[in-house]
């Protein structure tokens, strides 16, 4: 069993949790992931692991609350337990080399971003992170970003925070003053994904993007993570869930995230109606 040792909500429908998992913690490292169950017999899901201590023995999640498991798992509290909490999986990012990085991230895919540049920045490199959410009630941790990286450039879509207009403006506004980078990671919605791409292929500058919003059961059985990726298939979960952005079927991988909606519409609907009974 693993206790909820911290829960935070980060923003509306976004919680943070510290879960005791010294084994996992042990092993993790920035771009892998767990997979768990929030009872005995319910729904395997995989999450990306947001941060770790070892010597706590501790794994930080971040999550969005927008299906059934992810509902149940948000109302658990401190001192509660998980069942089921398996990792560290995946393969972790490689960061080894990177003198200069732009680190992007999404919505929640900043939580998802943030080991890495955290990795990055202690390793000594040059890290300009640029984070865009649609709001600012949506804006997720950036005190943390701050200690974790040289330059923070947050964004909404609505200019609530005072920066109006997307990550690829302010990435291309930085290339076009000159800024260089070894390599460009993304993490986030796949369209945002796919449009970093495209613009990092402009300049040749190496992109690594996650593919974790297409993950489902997290070990490479159902096939539902599956993606074309430089003409050849590929798995996000065992494979990945990084990939050179430039070879990306972004196209297809957006399709096939989009197969499973109805399902969770059902599934929710089921979990609110349980609840008003």
């Amino acid at each position: 069993m693993y206790q909820i040792v911290k829960r935070e909500q980060l923003s509306p429908g976004v919680v943070r949790m510290a879960v005791h998992a010294p084994r996992v913690a042990k092993k993790a490292l920035p771009g892998q992931f767990i997979i768990l169950r929030v009872t005995e017999n319910g729904e395997r899901i995989p999450l990306t692991i947001s941060d770790y201590d070892r010597e706590a023995g501790t794994v930080t999640i971040v999550f969005q609350e927008v299906g059934r498991t992810t509902k149940l798992l948000g109302a658990m509290q401190e001192g509660e337990y998980l069942p089921t909490f398996v990792g560290p999986l995946g393969k972790p990012s490689h960061l080894e080399g990177i003198k200069r990085a732009a680190v992007i991230g999404g919505g929640l895919g900043t939580a998802i971003a943030y080991p890495q540049a955290k990795a990055l920045f202690e390793a000594g490199a040059h890290v300009d992170v640029i984070a865009g959410f649609r709001s600012k009630d949506l804006i997720i941790l950036e005190d943390e970003l701050k200690k974790a990286a040289t330059n923070v450039y947050i964004t909404t879509d609505d200019g609530s925070n005072g920066r109006k207009g997307f990550v690829t403006d302010v990435l291309r506004n930085l290339l076009e003053k000159g800024e260089r980078y070894d390599e460009v990671i993304a993490i986030g919605p796949l369209p945002m994904m796919k449009f970093v791409s495209q613009l990092t292929k402009e300049y040749g500058i190496r992109t690594t993007v996650s593919m974790n919003p297409v993950m489902i059961d997290g070990t490479g059985m159902c096939g539902g993570c599956r993606l074309t990726v430089g003409g050849e298939t590929k798995f996000a979960c065992v494979d990945g869930p990084d990939f050179d952005g430039h070879l990306v079927d972004f196209d297809e991988a957006m399709r096939r995230n989009a197969m499973y909606r109805q399902q969770e519409r059902e599934a929710d609907c089921r979990l609110l109606s349980k609840e008003a009974e």
